[in-house]
């Protein structure tokens, strides 16, 4: 709708749009925040009739919220007059991506105490993998992972599983934008072996990295079921540990420790607190 052409709100239409939703909340909030949860399930960019066919809210009510939220930064306005996710949600996000980081180091800390080696959580930034929380192995030996540290998918158990349910048209199109450099010799460099990979990891319910990031190094890795934001816990140690003895062991108690934290990061959104092991 053009600016000369738009109207202001009735005083029934301004109460609506502030009127408690059926949760206990502002409506209008709770609309604002589910387009822009849309636009992010969209790639980051749509249209006001793509919205409006998505919500099922009247184009109205769409302009008058992504105008609000284009004036606070949280969105802006592409010159062929499609909407993007702005820049003010990249401060959000790196402060929850600490936040997060900060709420799973007690899991995290119960896997480095079970099994003896270093316990990761990772999630997906864009076309990279990025390490937000870490807890060290007691033993000597360090892994390449660092907290910050970004690495590209297709050469970790990580990047495996947080792509495995990823269609497969999108997956090929992250690796054509990012390549499938060879880390180690036993690197996944094809698109078609990749995706072989992830149909494993599927089957499986884990993923691996086996000396594919790093020679000698050994990574298992499942998701965070329902997590807010799509994340991984993962331990990693020297092959000569991690072994597929090892593994067996390891497995059921990823899953496990990774439905604890989901549990505990739903009760946290749910404002009743969640509290580390």
């Amino acid at each position: 709708m053009p600016p000369s052409a738009e109207r202001k709100p009735t005083t029934s239409a301004a109460q609506a749009a502030t009127a408690p939703a059926a949760s206990g909340g502002v409506q209008s909030l709770e609309r604002a925040f589910d387009l822009l949860e849309r636009m992010a399930d969209a790639g980051g960019e749509v249209g006001l009739s793509e919205l409006s066919t998505a919500s099922g809210l009247p184009l109205p009510t769409i302009h008058r919220l992504m105008r609000t939220l284009v004036s606070c930064g949280y969105v802006r306005q592409q010159p062929n007059r499609r909407y993007a996710l702005g820049p003010r949600l990249i401060r959000l996000g790196e402060s929850a991506s600490r936040l997060l980081g900060t709420w799973a180091r007690p899991y995290l800390a119960r896997l480095v105490e079970e099994t003896g080696e270093t316990a990761n959580m990772a999630m997906l930034d864009g076309d990279e993998i990025v390490y937000v929380a870490q807890v060290p192995s007691r033993h000597s030996m360090r892994m390449f992972t660092e907290v910050g540290r970004r690495v590209l998918p297709h050469s970790t158990g990580v990047g495996k599983v947080l792509l495995a349910h990823t269609p497969e048209d999108q997956v090929r199109a992250l690796l054509g934008r990012t390549g499938m450099p060879a880390a180690t010799e036993k690197t996944i460099t094809t698109p078609e072996g990749f995706l072989e990979a992830l149909g494993h990891v599927r089957e499986a319910g884990y993923a691996t990295d086996d000396n594919e990031q790093e020679i000698g190094v050994r990574c298992i890795a499942v998701t965070v079921p329902d997590s807010p934001t799509s994340a991984a816990i993962s331990i990693s140690g020297p092959a000569g540990r991690v072994t597929d003895a090892a593994t067996d062991k390891f497995v059921p108690l990823l899953h496990e420790v990774a439905a604890d934290l989901s549990a505990a990061l739903a009760s946290s959104g749910n404002g009743t607190g969640g509290n580390g092991q």
